[in-house]
């Protein structure tokens, strides 16, 4: 486990719901007797948080706001396909060893979809933050030929994050002479993903999985408090402060 990757990941997990809002009504609370105002609206402020990005109507449209339009995928839009990893399940039980995590195990299956439907050469990308794992990018290769039937043609395997396997990826693309890509990722993902692969030179057309936007009608459990919207909720936090650094990154290194 590499200190870069340690540190990012706890600084993360201090900024993200719900340990961020738990944070702020720990602190609200040891307030109570010094400064009881202060401490009753940090602890209100963090439990309406908490309630609010909990439920559908706040959590879906959140997560929406990443996902960009559908696009009708073809042939002829670009040469290569390239899916991005999305974690890893460690020692798993009935395999024996690490194996890819839900979130990879969906985009592998939709690059081999449409590796099928399009006839385009498959990169995949995902390294291994933990030096005596198998990196990510061998484990997506592993379920796209093993279990889906589709041969790999390249596998990237150095990357700890979505900046690096822009990086690391399109030198392996423009190489073997590709300038145009279907990205595969979950949609959320994409708004962070796409600008790293075209600040490189690729022309990428986006090939999200899992995209399904909010319903506009309401119904009444939209309201009612639920753990896959806390986890959409995450997963859109995430996302635009990973959006926000890269830029900052960005801004710094001109």
């Amino acid at each position: 486990m590499t200190l870069y990757w340690l540190i990012t990941n706890l600084i993360a997990a201090l900024l993200l719901p719900p340990l961020s809002l738990l944070l702020v009504a720990l602190f609200g609370l040891s307030q109570l007797r010094r400064k009881p105002k202060l401490g009753r609206r940090l602890i209100g402020f963090s439990l309406l948080a908490l309630w609010l990005l909990a439920t559908p109507i706040v959590a879906n449209p959140f997560l929406d706001s990443l996902t960009p339009s559908p696009v009708i995928l073809t042939a002829t839009q670009a040469d290569a396909i390239v899916v991005l990893g999305g974690g890893r399940y460690k020692d798993d039980i009935g395999y024996g060893s690490d194996t890819t995590n839900a979130f990879s195990l969906e985009r592998v299956r939709y690059g081999a979809y449409l590796a099928k439907k399009l006839k385009k050469p498959v990169l995949l990308t995902g390294g291994a933050p933990e030096a005596d794992r198998v990196p990510e990018g061998e484990l997506m290769r592993q379920a796209m030929e093993n279990e889906f039937g589709v041969r790999v043609r390249w596998v990237e395997d150095r990357s700890r994050n979505t900046l690096e396997n822009a990086a690391f990826s399109a030198p392996m693309l423009q190489e073997a002479g590709i300038k145009r890509i279907y990205l595969v990722s979950h949609g959320w993902h994409l708004k962070r993903a796409i600008p790293e692969f075209e600040r490189l030179g690729l022309e990428v057309i986006p090939a999200g999985t899992g995209q399904k936007l909010s319903n506009a009608e309401y119904e009444v459990f939209d309201f009612v408090p639920n753990a896959k919207s806390l986890v959409n909720s995450y997963l859109a936090t995430h996302e635009w402060i990973a959006l926000l650094w890269y830029r900052i990154r960005h801004t710094l290194s001109r």
